[in-house]
């Protein structure tokens, strides 16, 4: 009786200890988890697949299918204007935008941004990043784009510069932050059309010179839109849009590291790497997956699902839920079992190993972690790491001195990750976002591997806790066969970043 007493006392606790120390609850940060959550370390939830999926055995013809590129599917980049280059002779003015979001979406944000320039005949700014409200990175265009590059590939489209001449010096964000300005447009809808651009903001340019868009991602369609100015996006993402050098510089170590884990590499300084001159036998080189968890405490609470940490977890991500998003997750109205049977619960490790196991990777496989931090820290990844011990990321791979200049720098940790996820032989993710689109439409555009998980399948597979391994993996293998990179044509309001056949590919 005692025991039950104290058991419930205890039950009672763990209800009024986020009204009694809401402190404990908040957030520390956005990207990691809360103390509370930590406390109980969540136990595998498909242990009968995992142990199956341990033991398992795959055929060297499986894997061979497996690591085979994709066939040539008869389309090839095409991103040049149908019309002969040509710039205004005269521009309207100055085009400002200020973009939010995380790096892809920032990526999105500029190349709209100038298809937006083209079509006023304005003269383009470089972008303003805001302050990432979520990884707090205050990483500007030149921080992570090669600014040079990316004037010179397009200068031929539209006219572009790094700073407003003095005379407009005025037109800060700090200026638009405080009051209403007529320079800036603050009501472009979301999938503006080309018209409203015309009708709404080329009258301010023609009447003070300049325009500053704020907010701006998102805002231009994706339908209705010129040849011309379709390709002009394309010509942005695909090859004006390229990283820093030093991005580029760690990126093609780490893709190094990944295909000759015996090569050893020297750090010359913070800025430049050199592999070891050894003779590389290319034949020899490993092949290896980049895998997106995106399964940080963000997603992880805006999903609404549960991921098996108990009632302190439900709590943490429940307090933290109203935190940020002051209860306007609609996902929360469903059960958990209807969010897994519809496919919108996102992939823990766990699951995404067990993905992995049944399309028929073995334990040799390397795998390479694309991602911030996952939320509930190694206690998560450990099932993923017994399946797969061959894991790698950014720190196992990199030097302290290698990561300096990208150590809590959110975007650029993001775009060394999108760089090794583009060369790598496949690329897969956890669940649909702004990395997964964007990848998913650049290893599109290069005819590269890249496996879509099929979410809702997967949801009611998990949901199974009688389903054996063999009828586990034929499904998976049959729901995921025309899933790993073959051409879908992008149809009408999808993103052409994610779908780039048919306007920035053309059939050979």
């Amino acid at each position: 009786m005692e025991l039950q007493q104290r058991g419930a006392l205890a039950g009672l606790l763990v209800l009024l200890l986020p009204l009694l120390l809401p402190g404990l609850f908040s957030p520390l940060s956005h990207a990691s988890p809360s103390t509370f959550s930590e406390w109980n370390v969540p136990k595998p939830r498909h242990l009968s697949l995992l142990r199956s999926a341990l033991q398992r055995e795959t055929s060297h013809e499986k894997l061979s299918d497996l690591w085979a590129p994709l066939a040539d599917q008869g389309w090839r980049p095409c991103v040049e204007s149908t019309n002969a280059p040509s710039l205004p002779e005269k521009s309207e003015g100055y085009l400002q935008v200020f973009l939010d979001g995380g790096l892809n979406q920032q990526r999105m944000g500029i190349c709209d941004a100038v298809a937006v320039a083209k079509i006023l005949n304005a003269t383009l700014v470089i972008p303003h990043f805001e302050v990432n409200p979520v990884w707090q990175d205050s990483s500007s265009f030149v921080d992570i784009f090669d600014v040079d590059h990316f004037i010179n590939v397009l200068k031929d489209d539209i006219s572009i510069v790094k700073e407003l001449p003095d005379e407009f010096s005025w037109s800060t964000r700090e200026y638009y932050a405080t009051a209403i300005r007529a320079t800036r447009i603050k009501t472009a809808p979301v999938h503006a059309s080309a018209n409203w651009y015309l009708d709404n903001v080329l009258p301010v340019l023609q009447s003070y010179g300049i325009a500053a868009i704020s907010p701006f991602s998102h805002r231009l369609t994706f339908d209705n839109l010129p040849m011309d100015i379709q390709r002009l996006r394309c010509k942005v993402n695909f090859q004006a849009l390229v990283f820093v050098p030093h991005i580029r510089a760690l990126g093609d170590a780490l893709v190094s590291r990944l295909r000759y884990p015996s090569r050893r590499t020297e750090v010359l300084s913070t800025n430049y790497l050199r592999e070891t001159t050894d003779v590389i036998d290319e034949n020899k080189a490993s092949k290896f997956v980049v895998i997106h968890l995106r399964f940080d405490k963000d997603m992880a609470a805006h999903s609404a699902c549960d991921f098996g940490g108990g009632k302190a977890e439900k709590l943490a991500l429940a307090k933290y839920r109203q935190v940020i998003w002051q209860g306007r997750v609609l996902n929360s109205q469903f059960t958990d079992e209807e969010l897994r049977s519809q496919g919108r619960c996102p992939l823990t490790p766990e699951e995404i190993g067990l993905l992995l196991a049944a399309l028929g990777f073995d334990n040799s496989t390397r795998l390479y972690l694309a991602s911030h931090k996952v939320y509930g820290g190694e206690a998560r990844i450990s099932t993923l790491r017994k399946l797969f011990p061959l894991m790698e990321d950014k720190k196992s791979l990199a030097s302290s001195d290698e990561r300096a200049q990208i150590k809590k720098k959110a975007s650029l940790l993001a775009a060394v990750d999108y760089y090794v996820g583009l060369h790598s032989d496949i690329f897969i993710s956890a669940s649909p976002g702004n990395m997964h689109n964007a990848l998913l439409g650049h290893r599109t555009y290069k005819n590269l591997k890249t496996i879509r998980p099929n979410m809702v399948l997967l949801g009611q597979l998990f949901l199974n806790k009688s389903i054996s391994w063999s009828d586990f993996q034929q499904a998976v293998l049959e729901g995921h066969e025309n899933r790993q990179g073959q051409i879908r044509l992008r149809k009408a309001k999808q993103s052409l970043y994610t779908y780039p056949a048919p306007h920035c590919m053309c059939q050979a």
